[in-house]
């Protein structure tokens, strides 16, 4: 973690802003395994143990994932970091800056839709999780609500580059949907919670 950070304060390109958004997602994701976990075998929460146990086993392994997509972002860039050293009379240069721009915005786009995939876990968590964990859904679902404004801002800044207009307004519109939709109904999770502890 250490490493991680010390990397993301220096001037070297990589990791930023897409890498940064996928472990502010995978803590919220953590946040929400712990809440899991506090709820798991209570006699209070009995009616929900089937949904937890299944959150349990998603949570573990969307963990997985967005520790994955940490370098996935930086490893989309590459291509592009290099097709930008290129001189423009290189043989094919057009069609390599397309390719590398759509990769580098494609990856950040995926990464959102596994931040995503949270978004219906916070809110049953904020249901059926533990009263004393309750505090901890609210983080949650503020530290994903950030990763998801955050990471698709690395969508947007590679798909207004592409020439194929088409393709980068579908990106574009995806990206939009989730994060109005998801953030949107994170902030009504993070609202009811704090309303209920002020």
């Amino acid at each position: 973690m250490r490493d991680f950070l010390n990397e993301l304060a220096s001037a070297a390109p990589t990791p930023g802003g897409g890498g940064a958004s996928a472990l502010i997602g995978s803590i919220g994701c953590c946040l929400c395994s712990m809440v899991a976990n506090l709820t798991t075998g209570k006699k209070k929460y009995a009616e929900y143990q089937d949904k937890i146990d299944e959150y349990l086993i998603k949570l573990k392994e969307q963990n997985e994932i967005l520790l994955k997509d940490i370098d996935k972002d930086a490893e989309a860039f590459k291509p592009l970091a290099a097709a930008y050293a290129l001189d423009k009379s290189t043989p094919g240069y057009e069609d390599i800056m397309e390719k590398a721009t759509y990769d580098a915005a494609l990856a950040p786009l995926e990464i959102t839709r596994d931040i995503y995939e949270l978004v219906p876990i916070i809110e049953d968590l904020s249901v059926m999780g533990s009263r004393l964990a309750i505090s901890d859904v609210a983080v949650a679902a503020g530290a994903v609500s950030a990763a998801l404004k955050g990471v698709v801002m690395n969508v947007y800044i590679n798909t207004r580059s592409l020439k194929d207009r088409d393709a980068a307004e579908k990106m574009n519109a995806e990206a939009d949907k989730m994060v109005n939709d998801g953030c949107g109904r994170l902030d009504a999770v993070y609202d009811k919670i704090k309303s209920g502890l002020v």
